[in-house]
């Protein structure tokens, strides 16, 4: 907004001073015309002025005037005070739910009744041939040309106080926003940190983020950084921001009808890892098993699925779990392997795993690996030559089998990946 009137309309240095004077002498009866015209105006929107944001506005109304009044009597006056008046009630607009340009309508209609009023206070025009009178006993006021000249400060005045008021409303919208992503990603914090909240402090942020808790959550992690769309798009009181280097999505209850169905279908195109379901105490468990699945499935690990579920890959996440322990544990229990080479150890390798997954069946083992039973049976003489006790030991055998379903050759990674 400009600081003077002078700035909006130039011409105002040519008017006479007692065009001011006689502006501010109507000063009075034009606060009551004016008061009356917002008023019915606010009523036509379902509102009043004897609110707290009413009254507000009957004294910006107030203000305005007085300020364009004094203005056209000093044109070269700042404007900044009342610039800041419609600004904070712009602020006020937002703040009690109404649209943004209902301010504005209510300034144009204003605006509209003072130049109505200016007009009928003004000179009367002239006779023919003769000078412009003003009616018996009143005060001579702006002449036409004079009008013209008030008009354009008058509209120009109205619009950068409409202009204020809007920047002022989206200022205050920004501000909530803002707010708002505070205060929801500061109760996801809570539900997935380390250690518990206390039930008063989580009952104050859910209260804060107005979201009831639920009994059940269910935790996605999502890449991307646009928490508040994902969100919106999942709906059923989804509670989403960024923590860490993903978007993390509380979804309450999801044993509710189609809900996880729902959430899985605005997911279509991102890449995403579904955390269990738990009771709401245990939302970190979800979160950090969804946390790991996601880092897992951007390797490549988990599938082409772009939405996957921890309940379905747990093995692998389980054996992935930490990085490098799964090649530690190959290279540990696969050592006897470690001597032979490539191609005797990748038979035998594979022999052992299906041995292991088939229970020992030695013709089904075979079938798998389409070889004869026989060259099993020889292949398995020499795995308890390299083995010995533990291929009866159960506990050694699940340890062999984790380690060969993650690295099926017998060779493992030494990436340290795991």
């Amino acid at each position: 907004m400009s600081d003077a009137l002078l700035a909006i309309e130039p011409g105002l240095a040519g008017l006479a001073p007692s065009v001011g004077d006689h502006l501010r002498g109507l000063r009075g009866p034009l606060h009551e015309r004016i008061l009356a015209t917002v008023r019915a105006a606010m009523a036509a929107q379902g509102r009043s002025l004897t609110g707290g944001q009413g009254q507000g506005l009957a004294l910006g109304v107030q203000t305005a005037v007085d300020t364009f009044v004094d203005a056209v009597a000093d044109p070269g006056r700042e404007l900044t005070g009342t610039r800041e008046v419609f600004h904070a009630l712009g602020r006020t607009e937002y703040r009690e739910g109404h649209r943004v340009d209902a301010l504005r309508t209510v300034l144009t209609l204003g605006a509209r009744d003072i130049w109505a009023f200016l007009v009928e206070h003004a000179t009367a025009p002239a006779a023919p041939g003769g000078p412009a009178t003003a009616p018996a006993g009143t005060d001579p006021g702006p002449a036409p040309a004079d009008l013209y000249v008030i008009a354009g400060a008058l509209f120009g005045y109205v619009d950068a106080l409409a202009g204020a008021a809007a920047e002022g409303f989206l200022a205050e919208q920004r501000d909530t926003a803002q707010d708002w992503a505070t205060t929801r990603r500061r109760l996801v914090t809570l539900l997935v940190q380390p250690d518990p909240p206390t039930g008063a402090a989580l009952h104050a942020a859910a209260d804060a983020a107005r979201w009831p808790l639920p009994a059940t959550v269910a935790v996605f992690s999502v890449d991307g950084t646009d928490a508040e769309q994902v969100a919106r798009s999942i709906g059923a009181g989804a509670l989403a921001a960024v923590v860490g280097d993903a978007i993390r999505v509380v979804l309450p209850d999801p044993g509710t009808p189609g809900r996880l169905d729902r959430a899985r279908q605005a997911l279509v195109g991102r890449r995403a890892a579904l955390g269990p379901t738990v009771r709401r105490q245990r939302a970190r468990l979800s979160y950090r098993l969804s946390r790991r699945a996601l880092a897992l499935h951007q390797l490549g690990a988990l599938g082409p699925d772009p939405v996957v579920s921890c309940d379905d890959h747990l093995l692998t996440l389980l054996t992935a779990w930490e990085p490098g322990l799964a090649g530690h544990l190959a290279g540990t229990v696969l050592a006897p392997l470690a001597g032979l080479r490539p191609t005797t150890r990748r038979a035998l390798a594979e022999t052992l795993y299906g041995w292991l997954r088939r229970q020992g069946q030695v013709v089904t083992v075979a079938e798998d690996l389409h070889t004869h039973p026989q060259t099993v049976r020889y292949r398995m003489r020499q795995l308890r030559g390299l083995f010995g006790p533990a291929l009866d030991d159960p506990d050694a055998r699940l340890l062999l089998t984790l380690a060969l379903r993650q690295h099926p050759t017998g060779e493992p990674d030494r990436s340290g990946d795991g």
